[in-house]
């Protein structure tokens, strides 16, 4: 089995790790990345903390490697307000892809734009819009290929 290399916290870097684990207003996931590295500098194996921390090994592994490759960045940040937020920005987690938007931020400002029109002026007998008409309109007025309702409703509950 292969051994993992060590892991080395200066103690400014000690003291952050250890006031952001004792901090009530700290992301859980910050708290918890933060152990991670406080033991591993410490000498505990990856198998021992993923069993005690009721984690995977490869997320274990995951941040003290990124721990020790951001090590660079931490040095430069000499004053400890700059060295916590280099610190945060090392335990962060990666940004996601996600999937793309389906609607732009022009279309929802239309679609919304629609509910705050007479319903009258667009020739509907109505005195108040409904999600299903605002559909309708949104759809004839040619501003989306296609929106279910409660598309539309989760749009107008925004506001």
């Amino acid at each position: 089995m292969r051994k993992a290399k060590a892991v080395t916290v200066s103690e400014a870097e000690r003291a952050i790790l250890e006031q952001i684990i004792r901090q009530t207003t700290s992301a859980q996931g910050l708290v918890k990345r933060s152990q991670i590295i406080l033991d591993a500098a410490a000498g505990a194996d990856i198998t021992a903390q993923a069993r005690q921390m009721s984690m995977a090994r490869n997320s274990i592994q995951k941040w003290r490697e990124r721990w020790e490759a951001q090590r660079e960045q931490r040095a430069v940040a000499q004053q400890p307000d700059k060295l916590r937020a280099a610190i945060e920005q090392t335990l962060a987690d990666a940004p996601r892809s996600g999937a793309p938007a389906t609607f732009s931020a022009e279309q929802i400002v239309q679609i919304v734009a629609i509910a705050c029109e007479t319903p009258q002026a667009s020739g509907y007998p109505v005195s108040h819009w409904t999600p299903k008409e605002v559909t309708e309109e949104v759809l004839k007025r040619g501003i989306v290929a296609r929106i279910s309702e409660r598309q539309v409703g989760r749009f107008l509950k925004r506001g």
